[in-house]
Order: structure tokens, then sequence, then C-alpha cells
């Protein structure tokens, strides 16, 4: 049962603060670390870490950071053969400040500077044995090409949608699942209201469609109407990647057959457990301790 990938593979520099600094001051770091990051590659890891064989296919260059990208992936056993190599490029990296008392954030990120993924550069064999499509949408002509080879196939699709880009629309009207942040919905023209989600989400062209709202939770409208899932309350320290692990934890609960609601509780303490570490991917965690976060909290766990 293998989850395909294709979409961003960054190198996050991850630094906590007391407070974000004014211009031209400094501020001493309380804590540094440095880990893969990118939003379909944080959610394959999730998912390895969950027992799922991943494939994932991407762009870095030959720089030093592309090597860190790389080995952060393989060494989470994810199948790296479709990562495309730019010589003479530099991989995408993110500085991405985090506030110690409030854990708001402040990303920079910076795009590869080779050239996007092609559909010309997807082996013939891409979708062999796959069970689940998630996309980013970053690069919108392979992402195009490779949800309409999925659906060919029979093949489900999720489309990660941070916010809106050229080519999103049409993409999200080949996807089963658009799990989006808030920002795409308000690009649509959400005024944040419950009572208006439903009209914003049909209007994106999927059958499913969820949108996190951070502490607030989650919606999901399905066609028969809107699920509201809350946030599992947590201490946090940092919710950089949480909804990378969502949409991590979200292609678990459907490959494993469970009823939406279900699949929403599951990746929502996915995301939860994310946020007690510093980082996109220190803090994803196992099946067990998904399943002991939810008993824990007397939730039936699917």
């Amino acid at each position: 049962m293998v989850v395909t990938g294709i979409g961003q593979c960054c190198w996050d520099f991850l630094a906590m603060v007391d407070s974000y600094p004014p211009s031209d001051s400094k501020e001493e770091v309380l804590k540094w670390e440095e880990q893969g990051g990118g939003p379909v590659a944080t959610a394959l890891v999730a998912l390895s870490r969950l027992g799922m064989e991943c494939r994932f296919h991407g762009v870095i260059g030959d720089d030093g950071v592309g090597e860190l990208v790389l080995g952060s992936l393989v060494n989470e056993g994810i199948d790296c053969q479709g990562v495309v190599v730019r010589p003479g490029t530099t991989s995408q990296r993110a500085f991405i400040v985090i506030e110690k008392g409030n854990a708001n954030r402040t990303i920079f990120w910076q795009r590869p500077t080779g050239e996007p993924l092609s559909p010309a550069e997807l082996p013939d064999d891409y979708l062999d044995n796959s069970r689940f499509l998630l996309l980013d949408g970053l690069m919108a002509d392979v992402s195009l090409a490779a949800a309409r080879g999925a659906s060919r196939h029979g093949i489900p699709v999720m489309l990660d949608a941070g916010r809106r880009r050229p080519g999103m629309a049409e993409l999200a009207r080949l996807c089963d699942y658009v799990v989006a942040g808030e920002q795409f919905a308000f690009d649509l023209g959400w005024d944040g209201k419950d009572e208006s989600f439903a009209s914003v989400a049909s209007s994106i062209g999927a059958p499913v469609v969820t949108v996190t709202c951070g502490v607030r939770g989650s919606l999901t409208w399905t066609g028969r109407g809107v699920i509201r899932q809350p946030a599992f309350p947590v201490p946090v320290v940092d919710t950089t990647g949480a909804g990378d692990v969502f949409h991590g934890g979200y292609v678990y609960g459907l490959l494993q057959g469970w009823e939406l609601p279900s699949v929403l509780m599951f990746a929502s303490a996915m995301a939860a457990l994310k946020c007690a570490r510093l980082g996109g991917r220190s803090g994803i965690p196992g099946l067990p301790q998904v399943l002991n976060f939810l008993r824990e909290r007397g939730v039936s766990t699917p």
C-alpha cells in the first residue's frame, strides 16, 4: 500500500526567541534546530512513521542543503528515486522564527532555483501500486498531469492547498479531497464564519473540502453537511508543520477505511502531538502514541 507524493521538499532552520525583534536590533536565540520540511515531504514522513510505504517526487539542487533534504527523507524510509537533482542550483530552504511565549511564527522561505519538476520527468511507473496521491500544487504542470493520471487509474487524490496559486482552481476540481489552510479559503472570499463555509467549500469543486483553522480545529464540507472537528488543547511549542502532519494523518485514516469523523479526529490528534516539539518533523508521533493520546482523553479510537 504505497502513498505517492509530488511537491515541495525543504530544509528548515528554526530559531526560538523570547519575542520577535524590531528591525535593526539583535535577539538571542533560545533554541536552534535544523530539520527537513515541506508540505508533501513532511506529510509523507508522518505516514511513514505510521507504517505506510511512501514514494516522493520533487526537486532539489546539488548543494549541501539538497543533500540534507534528501537524507532526511531516505532516513525515514521514503522511496526518493523520483527526486530530481538540478545541477548548479540551490534547494528550497526556510528560516522560521518562533516566539517562546505564544508560539507565533514568522517564516522566510526561498524556492529552489532549479526548474520545477516537469510531467516528462515522472517515470512511467510513478503510480504503480499506489493507493493514494498527495499534491501541494506548487509545481502546477506536473501536479495537473499527475492528478489526471491518478484519476485514470482510479487512485484518490488529495491537494494540500496552502494558498491560491496559478492552476490551483483547475487542480482542485481534479481532486477527491482538498485539505487547505485558512488562507486558501480566505483567498476564495470566505469570511471565516461557519455559516458561510459550505458555500465557499462547495465552489471549489472537490467532493470533500477541509479547512484547518489552527486552535479552532477544522471544518469539513462533504455535500451532505459540515463537520466541525475541534482542536485538541495541548501546550503548544511550535505549530510549524502541523498542517502537513494533519494531511498525513488524514490520508492514513482514509486508507484504513474509517468514517470521515474518525479520520478528522485522528488527523487532529496527530497535529496536536506534533505541536509539542520544535519544528515540523521532530514531534511527529507513531501510531501507538496517537492511539494512547486519544485513549487518555476518553476518545474512542477508530
